[in-house]
């Protein structure tokens, strides 16, 4: 969903047909925004108040979470991913969710070959288009399930 350094900071979870971008925010990790979220606030007025800014979150930012499984394309990949990996510009993807361990990294995407990437490894403002939250969409056809079933009623 939001990987564990994400958890102190604001968040919420992600829309279908919502664009996204990589953001690195305050604690130094990177994850998930709206663009919405990055627009400047108004300059501080007076020096304590710009004082305060200095040393706290940005009142609107804002972690964008994805449940494990979510459908998303990746939209404008960098030429070095491409080239390292075989990828195109524009690449579909599954949320995955790592691990459940604490104190790691553990937000990835799953390229269609198989091939996983952590969030922490995209670039700074990398386009995310989230097409489905769910892959309920994805079902095994009814027939397969009675095959398998008329084997094991034959074995009997």
């Amino acid at each position: 969903m939001c990987d564990y350094s994400l958890h102190g900071i604001k968040n919420r979870l992600a829309d279908e047909g919502e664009t996204l971008v990589v953001h690195r925010f305050y604690t130094g990790s990177k994850g998930l925004t709206s663009p919405e979220y990055l627009k400047p606030i108004g300059k501080p007025k007076g020096l304590m108040a710009a004082l305060r800014s200095l040393f706290a979150a940005p009142s609107n930012e804002c972690a964008v979470c994805i449940p494990d499984g979510a459908k998303l394309v990746l939209i404008g990949l960098s030429t070095a991913l491409q080239e390292a990996h075989g990828l195109c510009d524009t690449e579909s993807v599954t949320f995955r969710q790592l691990s459940a361990e604490a104190a790691t990294y553990r937000d990835a995407v799953e390229f269609r070959n198989g091939m996983r990437l952590r969030l922490q490894e995209l670039q700074e403002g990398q386009t995310v288009q989230v097409v489905a939250l769910s892959s309920d969409d994805v079902r095994v056809p009814d027939k397969n399930f009675l095959s398998v079933r008329a084997r094991i009623n034959a074995r009997i």
